[in-house]
């Protein structure tokens, strides 16, 4: 069985950044897609951004341009660097690690994210 720890949650002004990671303590973690996605208090869960096992990088609409996914496959981990925020990308931020073949899905916990305006 594996898990997922994120970290690097935190209280932000308005227009800054932060770097989120996700650590994967899983097998074969370079085969697995893996994505963050956020929940805001009363809101559906979005998912925010993710990246293949061949590095491709998907983005939503919301975040593209201010927000950078990123993975490390000899460390088994993967990022957010997230710039400019807005107080509406306060949420707590997840990551989850999928596999098609053979079917695997992981989450972690999450971290929390508070943009102050």
């Amino acid at each position: 069985q594996g898990y997922l720890a994120e970290s690097g949650g935190g209280v932000v002004l308005a227009g800054g950044s932060l770097r989120l990671s996700c650590l994967a303590s899983i097998e074969n973690f370079y085969a697995y897609e893996m994505q963050w996605y956020r929940q805001a208090p009363g809101k559906e869960r979005e998912s925010v951004a993710y990246i293949k096992s061949d590095f491709r990088r998907f983005y939503s609409d919301s975040v593209l341009g201010r927000f950078t996914i990123s993975r490390d496959n000899t460390k088994n981990m993967v990022y957010l660097e997230m710039s400019n925020l807005k107080p509406e990308d306060t949420a707590v931020y997840f990551c989850d690690a999928e596999l098609y073949t053979p079917p695997r899905k992981y989450w972690g916990k999450g971290t929390l994210v508070t943009v102050s305006s």
